[in-house]
């Protein structure tokens, strides 16, 4: 069932990005996403996977962070 899971998860990513065969970062991606997936290979490390970004909001150009949200934020007005 775990499988079955993880399976159909990484054939969508695969899909999503135009490959035609699953490689472990189908697989990565998927797992980090899924709440209990992720529960269940917390200690897992994924072969040649690499490593899923993790910007800090903070670190990210003011514009990126508006898009991020989905909230459009008003810039504050100079009066002279």
């Amino acid at each position: 069932m775990v499988i079955d899971q993880m399976i159909e998860l990484a054939v969508n990513e695969a899909r999503d990005n135009k490959k035609t065969r699953i490689l472990p970062q189908h697989i990565l991606l998927p797992v980090h996403n899924d709440e209990e997936l992720g529960r269940l290979l917390a200690g897992v490390t994924i072969a040649h996977a690499g490593v899923v970004p993790n910007i800090h909001p903070e670190l990210l150009p003011k514009k990126a962070v508006e898009k991020a949200s989905g909230e459009e934020v008003e810039s504050p007005k100079i009066s002279n």
